[in-house]
């Protein structure tokens, strides 16, 4: 049986993304697939918000990036750069996201006694997402080859956390890749506003994670 340590909240204050029309970062072999194209409603103490009809949330093709290591956690990738870094709980000194208005990008390391497959992931984190994201519809799971290993990428629709000043919340969509190595997994999760077009800023941060 995987061992799971509960997802930091952090992780999903804001929520993540992933299109549906190929956010997800491309992959050199598509194995598995353990969902169904229709969406299934998931979350259903909260409405889902409608999407922006102009939604923002774009990364600018001409947006640096800067590496970003984690002894801790024993991980690397490249973030945005300027974006805010929100600290994690010291109990989760392994975690870290990073936030630009309603974009953001976080990893969340737990320890797990396998590698995760798209069956295990539909049963174990895809209901953690759940239990954590606002209004979450999963779109898909699926296990594809990156350049830092084989991973499962889970796809889903969320609510934003309300605006603290406007209340506001907006539709977003998100995109978590599961990486696993020697007894532990991260989670590298992205969001970004329903609509936003971030498929090659979202690529290039998927395929820089490497375990150190």
């Amino acid at each position: 049986m995987r061992t799971l340590v509960p997802i930091v909240l952090i992780t999903f204050g804001v929520a993540c993304t992933a299109k549906d029309s190929g956010t997800t970062a491309n992959s050199d072999t598509t194995s598995t697939t353990a969902s169904s194209s229709a969406e299934k409603a998931i979350n259903s103490t909260e409405t889902a918000v409608a999407p922006e009809v102009n939604p923002p949330g774009d990364i600018p093709d001409s947006q640096a990036f800067v590496t970003f290591k984690n002894s801790t956690g024993g991980y690397q990738l490249e973030v945005p750069e300027g974006w805010a870094q929100k600290a994690a709980p010291p109990e989760y000194s392994s975690d870290v996201t990073f936030v630009h208005n309603y974009d953001g990008v976080s990893v969340h390391v737990a320890a797990a006694s396998a590698p995760p497959t798209a069956a295990s992931v539909q049963t174990n984190e895809a209901k953690q997402i759940q239990s954590h994201v606002n209004a979450v519809t999963i779109t898909g799971i699926s296990e594809v080859n990156l350049p830092g290993g084989k991973v499962v990428v889970i796809k889903y629709t969320s609510n934003s956390d309300p605006n603290p000043v406007t209340n506001k919340q907006v539709r977003l969509e998100n995109v978590t890749y599961i990486f696993f190595k020697n007894g532990k997994e991260a989670m590298l999760t992205m969001w970004a506003p329903l609509g936003a077009d971030n498929i090659d800023q979202w690529n290039r941060v998927a395929k820089s994670f490497r375990w150190l």
